[in-house]
């Protein structure tokens, strides 16, 4: 029999085990540095001392109204303090935060508030409009709190029975929080977008978000005392747990509530800001800022992003305005980014198409993920690193969400074979990076051959005049679905139709040429994310 003299007698306890979790990092923060600024809005700048005494009293607050354990606190809030404040001072109470996307409808927004059971809603004034519709239609009715920030002065109205300024000030800043009564219970809420019927809620557990924001610390280099510029919605994945990542850190977030250039020049300037993530949208919007509204930056500020591989034009363009661009990979299910495409310095002696094409691919795990693979999903075996061969991308580990909440069904579907199954569909090299080549319905399948999306779009985006540009199947009688292109352009050029199928001609093999070029603004969802299901819908438009 195996020897088991090292469980004997050495059990677990209070001194030798502890829930992993995020809130943590705020106490300590302000223990060591509590005079350091933790929260830049405008006016206001907080200190760590601030932060947490904050944070304690929202807590405090939300316990005398009954939250506690797995209840929920949902916020339709911008990039501002008060949603700082409530990644930690919710889930001190046991409470679970569910941050809502701010421009979702009437109708998503009440499915998604009686979905989670939702006991207190927290609202922006901006957002008062759609979230008055929302709760006539909810069947829930929760205390409402309204927050009116210094920053905004558009229209509004206050919903609630309490401002959030009045609410907070009513905690007690010495609020004895609780840990987790385990690292596995819930700390977060985040509904997916909902295209393909109702929104999942996907449950994050508190291990993972103190995993996951370690792991940013390490893949993104954070180091002490970062200054971060919020340009990724913080609804969005709690913005890829970065509000735990820089309170970790014990860094600075600069927060915006609108992603506009001469701000966000301004903040990079003044506030000396290192780092921020963001879509595509957010690196055309500085690159094609008029003359005037840009700045030179303090030093090189680290940009993270985590949708369609930059353009190789887009990349030499950031770098030339003193931007260092680091491909993430993620989906909402693994907390956000939990791939990384990690530069090899070997690399930077390739001409600039070279490094595109490296910077292009995905990459490999972060250190918090325990496995990366591409699979075959049928037998469920690794595809052959050829770079070639097709098949799933799939995660296994910690930073994996718990699962859908009250769908049983959907989370055993996403987790059929001990394997996360993210929907993508891509390749991997013999170093071991993945890079994706679709998402598996966004495949074209063209006379029997399959035809990526992404390949076609990346060879319009090569093009000089095309800013946007997105692909999806339109239905063909002959070869029962074709490539068609939606394209925007950038300001000051102009292009064809007949010039960009010429284009794509030079650069791809002719049966995954577009067959239709259509010039419109391409639909997007507030994080930049291009939503295909309404070009596949508008593609099928005959008129074209």
């Amino acid at each position: 029999m195996p020897s088991r003299q090292y469980d004997i007698d050495l059990d677990r306890n209070e001194a030798n085990f502890q829930p992993l979790t995020p809130l943590g990092f705020l106490e300590r923060s302000a223990a060591v540095f509590p005079d350091r600024v933790a929260i830049v809005h405008g006016k206001i700048r907080r200190t760590y001392r601030d932060f947490y005494a904050r944070a304690r009293r929202l807590g405090s607050a939300l316990a005398a109204r009954g939250i506690g354990r797995g209840d929920t606190v949902t916020v339709m809030l911008a990039n501002t303090p008060a949603m700082a404040e409530c990644h930690f001072g919710v889930p001190m109470t046991g409470g679970v935060l569910n941050t809502l996307n701010t421009r979702l409808d009437a109708a998503i927004i009440a499915f998604t508030l009686d979905h989670a059971q939702t006991q207190v809603l927290i609202i922006d004034r901006e957002f008062s409009g759609v979230m008055r519709d929302a709760l006539k239609l909810a069947k829930v009715k929760p205390l409402v709190i309204d927050y009116d920030d210094p920053e905004y002065a558009g229209p509004g109205e206050r919903l609630g029975s309490i401002e959030y300024e009045d609410f907070v000030a009513s905690g007690d800043q010495d609020f004895a929080w609780r840990m987790p009564d385990d690292e596995w219970d819930a700390i977060a809420l985040n509904y997916t977008s909902g295209t393909t019927g109702d929104p999942k809620g996907v449950v994050y557990h508190h291990r993972g978000a103190y995993l996951l924001a370690m792991g940013n610390l390490l893949t993104g280099n954070l180091g002490r005392h970062p200054v971060y510029l919020w340009t990724l919605p913080m609804f969005h994945c709690n913005g890829w747990c970065f509000p735990w990542s820089i309170v970790l850190a014990a860094g600075v977030q600069v927060c915006l509530r609108q992603v506009r250039a001469n701000v966000m020049f301004d903040l990079i300037a003044g506030e000396k800001v290192t780092h921020l993530c963001g879509a595509p949208i957010v690196m055309s919007t500085l690159l094609n800022a008029p003359a005037e509204q840009k700045k030179p930056l303090p030093h090189v500020v680290e940009f993270f992003t985590a949708a369609a591989p930059p353009p190789e034009a887009v990349l030499a363009a950031m770098r030339e305005a003193g931007f260092n661009v680091t491909h993430l990979y993620g989906l909402t299910e693994v907390y956000g980014p939990s791939v990384v495409n990690e530069w090899n310095d070997d690399w930077n002696q390739l001409s600039g198409p070279e490094q595109a094409m490296k910077k292009a691919r995905q990459g490999v795990r972060y250190p918090v993920l325990e496995a990366l693979d591409v699979l075959d999903p049928d037998t469920m075996q690794p595809v052959p690193a050829d770079g070639e061969t097709l098949g799933e991308v799939m995660f296994r580990g910690n930073v994996v969400m718990k699962g859908y909440l009250k769908n049983p069904k959907s989370t055993q579907a996403a987790f059929a074979g001990g394997w996360f199954h993210s929907g993508d569909l891509g390749v991997k090299y013999p170093d071991g990076y993945v890079q994706l080549k679709d998402r598996s319905k966004d495949i074209i399948i063209s006379g029997g051959e399959n035809i990526s999306s992404i390949e076609v779009e990346d060879a319009l985006y090569k093009h000089p005049a095309v800013q946007v540009a997105a692909v999806v199947a339109r239905p063909d009688d002959r070869w029962g679905e074709t490539p068609c292109a939606f394209v925007e352009l950038r300001p000051g050029h102009s292009a064809t139709a007949d010039e960009l199928i010429d284009w794509c001609r030079q650069h791809l093999a002719r049966y995954k040429v577009p067959r239709h070029i259509i010039f419109a603004e391409v639909p997007k969802t507030s994080t930049g994310k291009i939503q295909k299901f309404r070009l596949r819908d508008m593609a099928k438009d005959t008129s074209l």
